[in-house]
């Protein structure tokens, strides 16, 4: 173990403490790949019903089934995924997920009907829906409090290039002929090789480990970030830059220093003086020292009078967002196609609009940090309300794509804002199951919607369908703004 002023403390407080180091950025990358092949395989059904339209025939409502089976997949596995990592960790529900969906995936690509494809589907919803709140928590767990939010946002903007592979895929594999679709789903098998690599290279939470009392595996993680390399210091390890800005009296640039209270000054660190209160609807921060071995987590902590009104309101931005983006996105290719368009010209289009997305995860990752993640949230919903209102009105293909480009740039930033502050509102007991339950909740608007797609554009066209979603984005940005702000504390 690296020697020097926090090596002996709480292993919380020195992970805290360190900067961002190789180690960090090894645990990003890895569950960016991961959250990559999650995109890809839900962009890819995008483009896989647009081609069973003509293919197989299928009907708009078996096709929203089709759709939908995979979401309603996601919303059980979201909140079933929350609660099994409290239980047994998060780096083992990371692989476990990883696993399960990319053989479904593969599998799916030999479905022979609309029933066999569905019940597929609904499987890697399962494995989908548990590993996305699952790796945001555990990058959040182990990102220093100072840029935890940025870290986050380039985590979710991994979800941009995984869309973006769909649509390339989409656009060249898919229309390749008959059984372009069943290629660019075996693609999505890739996963479960992944899951290996997750399960041997990716460490356990901390904080996990020391809230379920396995303590001593907890400091030989800390200690493995502490003898990494940090990044952007000539060759010190994290522990020594730490140590260094804890004896010279100051943390490190996005640090909370060894042994310090968590409680952020303006110049972005922590400086020494009495404990930070918690909010007032949150909880209490912990006593110095080891904490005791925790009992499972339940449901019902989620209501606890400090945490339930986050819990709503929370709830309200996860089902409307979610609404709105799959609603729109899932549909998004056969609904050019329905207007006119060419097959292959709604899956250029398609990629052109999809490219609107890492500038909107971009753009997030800053203003998480200077705005706060509250406000940023807000805004960026705005602008995805003010996008599809555009889109409701445009006539014409530049206008189309443009306005689908302002969509992808507001409601993807809007995505990264809110994977940002939802781990951040629940202590680690119940962080997973905080943030599978408001993902499971969000999952079933992602059902409702590719349903309700085809019944709103019977009733007034593509215009209507986009006011609806202007609407509940609008919906989405007054949740967020009933949403605590936690930018630059500590994870209790």
């Amino acid at each position: 173990m690296p020697v020097g002023a926090g090596s002996a403390g709480d292993p919380a407080t020195r992970l805290d403490g360190l900067p961002v180091t190789r180690r960090h950025v090894r645990l990003l990358l890895g569950s960016g790949v991961g959250w990559t092949f999650d995109a890809m395989d839900v962009g890819l059904i995008s483009f896989v019903i647009a081609q069973l339209a003509v293919v197989w025939g299928t009907d708009a409502t078996a096709l929203g089934w089709i759709a939908s089976a995979g979401f309603v997949g996601m919303a059980v596995g979201a909140a079933l995924g929350g609660l099994l990592a409290d239980r047994i960790g998060r780096r083992q529900v990371f692989a476990l997920t990883l696993l399960v969906y990319g053989l479904a995936t593969g599998a799916s690509a030999l479905a022979g009907g609309v029933a066999v494809l569905m019940a597929l589907r609904f499987v890697v919803g399962l494995g989908l829906g548990a590993e996305l709140p699952v790796a945001s928590t555990l990058v959040s767990e182990f990102a220093p409090p100072r840029i935890r939010g940025r870290a986050v946002v380039v985590l979710e903007s991994f979800w941009a290039v995984g869309w973006m592979l769909a649509a390339v895929v989409g656009y060249l594999v898919v229309p390749l002929g008959d059984d372009g679709w069943r290629w660019a789903l075996a693609l999505g098998a890739l996963p479960a090789v992944y899951a290996v690599v997750v399960r041997r290279g990716l460490p356990e939470s901390v904080r996990f480990l020391l809230a379920r009392g396995r303590h001593e595996e907890a400091d030989r993680v800390v200690a493995d970030l502490e003898a990494s390399p940090a990044v952007g210091h000539r060759g010190l390890t994290g522990a020594q830059v730490r140590d260094r800005a804890a004896t010279d009296g100051a943390a490190p640039a996005g640090t909370v220093a060894a042994g310090s209270p968590a409680g952020s000054t303006a110049a972005g660190t922590v400086a020494a003086g009495p404990p930070v209160a918690a909010p007032a609807d949150g909880p209490a921060a912990p006593a110095d020292g080891p904490a005791a071995p925790e009992g499972p987590p339940r449901l019902a902590a989620l209501w606890a009078p400090g945490l339930r009104r986050r819990t709503t309101a929370l709830w309200v931005v996860w089902f409307a967002v979610n609404f709105s983006y799959y609603g729109a996105f899932i549909w998004l290719p056969s609904l050019l196609a329905a207007d006119g368009h060419t097959l292959v010209r709604s899956f250029e289009y398609t990629l052109i609009i999809t490219l609107g997305q890492l500038p909107g995860y971009a753009a997030a990752a800053v203003l998480v940090e200077t705005w706060g993640r509250r406000r940023t949230l807000a805004a960026f919903l705005a602008g995805s309300a003010v996008a599809a209102g555009l889109f409701a009105v445009a006539s014409g293909d530049v206008q189309i794509v443009g306005a689908g480009l302002l969509l992808s740039f507001f409601n993807l930033g809007a995505w990264g804002a809110l994977y940002a502050v939802t781990p951040e509102l629940y202590p680690t007991r119940v962080r997973s199951t905080g943030a599978g339950w408001a993902a499971g909740i969000g999952r079933t608007a992602s059902v409702l919607a590719p349903l309700a797609v085809p019944q709103l554009r019977e009733l007034g066209g593509t215009g209507l369908l986009f006011a609806v979603f202007a609407a509940v984005f609008v919906v989405a940005a007054l949740g967020a703004l009933a949403l605590p702000e936690r930018t630059g504390e500590s994870l209790t």
